[in-house]
């Protein structure tokens, strides 16, 4: 389920949008990823994680397939006057996963107060969306509205682009 909402959702309305964007004066998209993903790793024979699962590798891995979508777009996207930019947005204190065992919900409440506001945490994904100072720039990662570098290993091309080719085979939309 990690994979698909956080990695193949995003793959497969962008891949839908894409030339509709591209037929625009400009376009921003803006990847919302995760400081998570440099724990990431893709085992393309176990993308679902059928072994060895748990619930933080599997957002990591999600996350960390965010950022490898956000550079073999950058690169699809050279030469046109859309951009596309991954980010962290922080820890940011929502509802997400308060559903989650009794104790992962107390340690969360309790983490509360360290916590970045909703607001906060939306700072970055505003800035990349409509900030003249992101204008024109693409195939960055992001935090508190800088780019940073990314995990080590997500600027692995070959990784990259085998993670969009097996996008568009699971999801039929070939680009």
């Amino acid at each position: 389920m990690n994979f698909a909402l956080n990695h193949m959702a995003y793959f497969l309305l962008t891949t839908l949008l894409l030339d509709r964007i591209k037929k625009s004066n400009s376009g921003r998209i803006v990847v919302v990823s995760s400081g998570a993903h440099v724990n990431g790793t893709i085992h393309f024979n176990d993308l679902q994680m059928g072994k060895n699962y748990t619930l933080e590798s599997a957002y990591a891995r999600s996350k960390f397939a965010n950022v490898l979508f956000m550079y073999a777009l950058a690169r699809r996207l050279e030469g046109t006057r859309v951009t596309v930019n991954a980010l962290h947005p922080g820890i940011v204190a929502t509802n997400l996963g308060s559903n989650n065992s009794w104790l992962r919900t107390k340690m969360r409440n309790l983490l509360k107060r360290e916590m970045l506001s909703p607001q906060e945490g939306a700072k970055t994904v505003v800035f990349l969306a409509v900030s003249p100072e992101a204008e024109g720039v693409s195939g960055k990662y992001f935090y508190e509205c800088k780019a940073i570098p990314s995990s080590k290993e997500s600027y692995i091309e070959v990784n990259q682009e085998r993670l969009w080719q097996v996008s568009e085979r699971l999801t039929g939309s070939i680009h």
